[in-house]
């Protein structure tokens, strides 16, 4: 496509007000419909470029370090190039911010180039309750937690499996992820903040990794239960998807330049797991 130029966008919201990441029908506001709006303004077009993101998310859901390309015709880019950085924040409102605006490398998709997604889910079990200052974006959890135990649970869900049993069901889409980091540490404010890195989501499936873990840190569980859940494979209704507002995306990993275009046709590719025997 010579006369268009893809641009990587670095971006970061408060997703509080968003009804998640994705345009939807009947008027809903959308940090995709947010950005887009104010592209069109700042381009002075009749045109709406349609952004790709590297990890839809939810409503309620923050980002720190999301990552969107968008495919603008190159006179537009070469005009409006040198200020669309700071014509972007005056049109953007102040719960999305974009932060950096390049020309992708070749081969560049937000979305199928990726190679990972760090989310971190944070809550608190502060008898008190959450620092006001910080209720948007912590949870409150009204037992204690031995953070420990919920440690020893979320080495048994590493790897590549298929997590159906933590994830809503979509048709068409597979359920299987390799799950490369879950750890969590208590910090000296007493907030405990799971860290989760995969090389891809499927939906709900963080938030009910913390649900089932949360029910292990609190002694409802034992800590294998998680993995039990995992290998049954099927949804189990102890399993609870946490509440969105203590979800943020920290950051998305890409290889190097000249894998991009590899890494994209890999991602297209619907997995399955060996057949033989496995745990």
């Amino acid at each position: 496509m010579s006369g268009v130029v893809r641009v990587r966008l670095d971006l970061s919201y408060d997703g509080t007000e968003f009804s998640g990441w994705a345009k939807q029908a009947g008027g809903r506001r959308t940090v995709q419909g947010e950005i887009e709006d104010a592209l069109r303004t700042v381009t002075r077009s009749g045109t709406t470029y349609e952004l790709t993101v590297a990890g839809r998310t939810d409503a309620g859901v923050h980002a720190r370090g999301q990552v969107a390309h968008v495919d603008l015709p190159r006179e537009v880019w070469a005009e409006h190039r040198p200020k669309l950085l700071k014509r972007l924040a005056g049109a953007l409102p102040k719960d999305v911010r974009v932060w950096a605006l390049r020309e992708a490398p070749e081969g560049f998709d937000a979305r199928f180039s990726a190679i990972w997604r760090r989310y971190a889910y944070r809550v608190t079990d502060n008898p008190g309750g959450v620092d006001p200052l910080l209720r948007g974006h912590v949870l409150w959890h009204d037992w204690p937690l031995d953070v420990d135990a919920m440690n020893e649970a979320a080495r048994g869900l590493l790897g590549e499996h298929d997590f159906a049993a933590y994830c809503k069901r979509r048709e068409g889409a597979t359920t299987i992820r390799t799950l490369q980091r879950l750890s969590l540490v208590r910090g000296d404010d007493g907030i405990i903040t799971a860290t989760v890195r995969a090389d891809a989501f499927c939906h709900n499936m963080v938030r009910s990794l913390i649900g089932a873990l949360l029910f292990v840190g609190d002694g409802h569980r034992t800590p294998d239960w998680p993995a039990k859940v995992l290998a049954a494979g099927v949804r189990d209704s102890a399993v609870h998807v946490v509440r969105p507002h203590g979800l943020t995306l920290e950051e998305v990993g890409y290889p190097a330049d000249e894998l991009l275009a590899a890494r994209s046709v890999e991602a297209r590719n619907k997995r399955t797991l060996p057949s033989a025997g496995c745990c």
